[in-house]
């Protein structure tokens, strides 16, 4: 059996047993939008429903990236403007992440190309998650004056050591190999061989369980090797294993190598608001019991963050006037009066819904 059916920006697509999820912008390397997220739930409570559905796949259309992230622009706009937008995306885009991490078929993410943000959420929250050597991952968020979301303070605090920390804080890309290790994805295979592993997975019986996919995988992939975040482990432990940035900062001072030099660059890139912020939300998520707490005290701190300069400079230094050239407000770490951090720490009203 092969059907279709076409939400433009998301094709939901059935091949044998499969559920197949596509997300269609590839033009904005499949950044989401609301009506996007809208699709997939509806998507995926049907697949749940259907009978004849024994696993879900998502992918990206185009062969640049599974998910880019959130539409920034339009958070930014309507923030600006002061319309609900923003805040019912997160709520709803929250709502789904927590619907892929509890979803009752086998759920499995082709995180092929760029895999960052809200993709982060599409993929690293379900039960199978493919990589490829094409992946770029990362969470940039600190880049633009916003934070780890989607989840990611509870998925980032539980990767080995402290490489989910430097993901969190630095933004920066990894590959294949340093997603798996950090426990963001399961197994790399071959672009090449996705279409294999689409026949293969939509040839399953009815009754497939999770076993049955990790077998599928299994068979298909290949060794990713050490990346760079795997081979800097206890450099990484050395420099991010502090309660505050200024001490992580003065721990990667006193390193010597490129690897420590390059975060160091990237951490004083960043807005100095958000990377404390994050720092507290991801040690807050380590400490959490689930990863609907986490969701809930993201939600309060994006609806704080409307109202944060620096969420509108980086935005508008990365995607509107795109001179990467933002004016942090503090600008420094020094500057910045960690008092400050405490009204993002407000819970939302109404609390997110799970």
């Amino acid at each position: 059996m092969h059907d279709k059916v076409d939400h433009h920006d998301v094709l939901r697509e059935r091949l044998g047993s499969a559920g197949i999820i596509r997300l269609n912008r590839p033009r904005a390397l499949n950044s989401l939008t609301l009506d996007m997220v809208r699709a997939i739930a509806s998507a995926l409570d049907d697949f749940a429903a259907d009978a004849d559905v024994a696993t879900v796949i998502i992918m990206g259309e185009g062969e640049r990236g599974f998910c880019a992230g959130g539409d920034i622009r339009a958070l930014h706009e309507s923030g600006r403007a002061g319309t609900p937008l923003a805040e019912t995306f997160w709520r709803e885009e929250f709502r789904l992440n927590h619907r892929i991490a509890t979803y009752p078929k086998p759920y499995v993410a082709l995180m092929d190309g760029i895999t960052m943000g809200g993709g982060v959420g599409l993929s690293s929250h379900g039960r199978h998650r493919v990589v490829t050597e094409r992946t770029r991952f990362a969470m940039p968020e600190t880049g633009i004056g916003y934070f780890p979301d989607v989840g990611a303070t509870w998925l980032l605090p539980h990767a080995s050591g402290e490489v989910g920390i430097w993901m969190g804080l630095t933004g920066l890309e990894v590959g294949a190999a340093d997603v798996i290790y950090a426990g963001l994805a399961d197994v790399r295979i071959a672009a090449f061989q996705l279409p294999e592993l689409l026949d293969t997975l939509a040839g399953l019986s009815r009754g497939a369980s999770s076993r049955d996919v990790d077998v599928v995988l299994k068979n298909l992939s290949n060794d990713p090797g050490k990346g760079p975040l795997r081979l800097n482990s206890s450099l990484i432990e050395r420099t991010f294993r502090f309660g505050s940035v200024g001490e992580i900062v003065k721990a990667l001072k006193a390193e010597e190598g490129d690897f420590a030099a390059e975060t160091l660059r990237a951490l004083q890139t960043r807005s100095p608001t958000s990377l404390t912020l994050a720092l507290r939300l991801l040690h807050q998520g380590k400490q959490s019991r689930n990863l609907a707490e986490c969701l809930r005290r993201e939600l309060g701190a994006c609806l704080a963050i409307l109202k944060s300069p620096d969420f509108y400079e980086g935005i508008r230094a990365a995607v509107i006037d795109k001179d990467r050239n933002p004016k942090w407000m503090p600008a420094t770490l020094d500057a910045l009066d960690p008092a400050a951090i405490d009204i993002f720490m407000k819970p939302a009203e109404p609390p997110l819904a799970l």
